[in-house]
């Protein structure tokens, strides 16, 4: 019988030979290796553990290959083949319905959202587009007061995020809706809105490796340059929150696209200790101001604006 750390060095190097992409809660072969291994070991993956040294057991060793097996037969994301993934330090239910939980809104998450609330209490919250509902669940994990919807327009992501919500005991507290952006939510206003939406360019997605395209395209895909959902949500999210309330959205690389996009509009983009970037911030009543500039902008671009 092989230590644990022979076991973690040899999946790596195997990932290494084939070619696999990492992207999803690890970057890089020896990190993807350790989660695999301690998985099956039903080991601690908080960064605690330390018994490298440890015997696997034959039928651990076992499933450790067939995991390997299947890691690198089907290029699905690890995530999906264990069933799981963290995220702000919590763990989640994760499966092909839903993106991998992976966002630099983390650690906005951890700070409470500070500096921008102040003083302001966060009473009512928002997670729009909320695939496995992690952002929602962290954000009511981190701030007891609030109470959160969330919504999604994919009925599979939703089932996932149910499934969270209920693993960590929160049904009093977060209300999930199947809802196309605002469409189908009731009518409310929030102190918070923060959304990981669809930001991918058509291009980009098709072009992506097979470890993304294993996750489901409406969760990604936002029309030729990634826009389309970004600007959707700029124009209508002032209209859902209160006075002094604060939207954060993430777009990723799509950034430099949207800020050129809209250079009168007074986006404020976060820099993040952890790594991470293309999460903007803006308050209600600039937002309110804006809409002229956002609704120009979506006419030019022919998005159908109501």
């Amino acid at each position: 019988m092989d230590s644990i750390e022979l076991w973690i060095r040899r999946c790596a190097a195997q990932m290494d030979q084939a070619g696999l992409f990492f992207g999803h809660g690890t970057d890089n072969a020896l990190d993807e290796a350790a989660w695999l291994v301690l998985h099956v070991l039903g080991a601690p993956l908080d960064g605690s553990f330390e018994a490298w040294g440890r015997k696997v057991s034959v039928e651990d060793a076992v499933h450790i290959e067939y995991l390997l097996k299947q890691r690198i037969s089907t290029r699905q994301p690890l995530a999906y083949l264990v069933g799981e993934a963290w995220f702000c330090g919590l763990l989640f239910k994760i499966g092909p319905g839903a993106l991998v939980p992976r966002s630099p809104i983390a650690e906005l998450i951890s700070d409470g959202f500070q500096p921008w609330p102040g003083e302001r209490p966060l009473r009512r919250g928002l997670d729009l587009c909320t695939g496995s509902g992690c952002i929602a669940i962290a954000t009511a994990l981190n701030l007891p007061e609030i109470r959160l919807d969330a919504s999604d327009i994919s009925a599979a992501a939703l089932d996932i995020a149910a499934q969270n919500v209920r693993m960590h005991g929160l049904e009093a507290r977060i209300r999930l809706h199947e809802s196309d952006l605002f469409e189908g939510l009731p009518a409310q206003r929030y102190d918070l809105i923060v959304s990981n939406p669809p930001y991918v360019p058509r291009a980009v997605v098709e072009a992506l490796p097979e470890e993304y395209r294993a996750e489901p395209s409406v969760g990604l895909l936002s029309g030729s340059d990634g826009l389309d959902l970004p600007l959707r949500i700029l124009f209508e999210a002032s209209k859902w929150l209160n006075p002094g309330g604060v939207l954060f959205c993430e777009v990723g690389e799509s950034d430099e696209r949207l800020q050129a996009a809209l250079e009168s509009v007074p986006l404020t983009w976060l820099e993040f200790e952890r790594g991470g970037s293309g999460v903007f911030t803006i308050e209600q009543q600039p937002l309110e101001a804006a809409q002229p500039v956002i609704r120009a902008v979506l006419e030019q671009r022919g998005q159908s604006i109501e």
